[in-house]
């Protein structure tokens, strides 16, 4: 079976996440708060508040994080450092625009979903990745996240196919390849060559899988 769609995760799938930059923007961050880092932590990855703030508006989430610990931290500021870092950061890996300008001309329609805070979206259509997806769903955006069915099936329709229809590429952060799955994809790992997944319960992965997105041409 021929896929008619090819959805992509966006981060470390199509684009590499600086963690280096993200670790300096925390620091920066904690410190307009007056808060240590595990402290920013504590309330930024609590699992509640993770799930609010990749599936919502990102300045209610920063205006409430200042209510929490008290702080007069410039919202527009931090928000204007987080929108920063992501435009800098959208910088697709190599080979990925080349092979989604050959899916195109192979006739499959491409995709993307992503488990984002919304400065993803904000950004988006300054980033190389404009117009270069037929559809891009964004949980901040949607209003919901993977592993939930509803994201890939908003995906599904935008594109105007089948879940059988579709592959499903990423690192599997969010449990994403179990989700595409459940929904009816065929899901696939992609992991740099020279490191092994890095999320739980890959370690056995005996799905497809590929090491460089341009070897998705080779599944279709």
């Amino acid at each position: 079976m021929t896929p008619r769609a090819v959805v992509f995760d966006l981060w470390q799938t199509l684009a590499r996440w600086p963690d280096e930059e993200s670790r300096e923007l925390r620091s920066r961050w904690s410190d307009s708060l007056g808060v240590s880092p595990e402290r920013l932590d504590e309330i930024w990855f609590d699992p509640d508040f993770y799930r609010r703030r990749e599936s919502g508006p990102i300045r209610a989430l920063l205006e409430e994080l200042c209510v929490v610990l008290g702080s007069s931290a410039d919202v527009d500021e931090v928000l204007g450092w987080r929108l920063d870092l992501t435009r800098r950061s959208l910088v697709p890996v190599p080979g990925a625009l080349e092979t989604l300008g050959r899916l195109r001309r192979r006739g499959i329609a491409t995709g993307l979903i992503s488990n984002c805070t919304e400065e993803v979206a904000l950004v988006w259509e300054q980033s190389p990745f404009a117009g270069a997806l037929d559809v891009a769903v964004f949980s901040a955006t949607a209003g919901c996240v993977k592993p939930e069915r509803r994201i890939f099936g908003l995906a599904c329709e935008k594109l105007g196919v089948a879940a059988a229809d579709c592959l499903f590429v990423g690192d599997g952060a969010n449990d994403e390849l179990g989700g595409a799955a459940r929904f009816g994809m065929t899901p696939v790992l992609v992991h740099p060559p020279d490191e092994a997944p890095v999320w739980d319960g890959l370690e056995g992965w005996d799905g497809l899988r590929i090491t460089a997105i341009p070897q998705i041409l080779e599944l279709v």
